[in-house]
């Protein structure tokens, strides 16, 4: 058997990530960055059911982007509006910077047909 995408602290599991997103007590509820390791960073979301906050990896979801992806960061340049800096600000950054994909993962999220 295959391992679940998701469980969370209740014990509620989602086989897929397609099973978590469309998961209408499963909400979004912020991004929490990784400076040095951008595919390290959390998106969060809120399990309804129990009130639990569950912390996935921004990899979980990178697939779901297919637009460039930038290498160097500029976090702390005059070109940086520090969304990522925010964890529940969920504003597009339009720079070129490594977190930048990260940024334009969220409407997708966000977006995701709810069952």
């Amino acid at each position: 058997m295959a391992d679940p995408f998701k469980q969370c602290s209740c014990r509620k599991t989602w086989k897929s990530r397609d099973d978590f997103l469309s998961d209408p007590q499963v909400e979004f509820v912020g991004y929490q960055v990784s400076v040095k390791k951008p595919e390290e960073g959390l998106f969060l979301f809120n399990h309804k059911v129990c009130k639990t906050t569950l912390g996935l990896e921004v990899v979980c979801f990178a697939d779901l982007y297919d637009g460039p992806v930038y290498t160097q960061s500029k976090m702390g340049t005059t070109e940086c509006p520090a969304y990522c800096l925010k964890e529940n600000n969920f504003e597009i950054c339009n720079i070129e910077c490594s977190m930048a994909h990260i940024r334009k993962l969220i409407p997708i999220i966000r977006s995701w047909p709810k069952k």
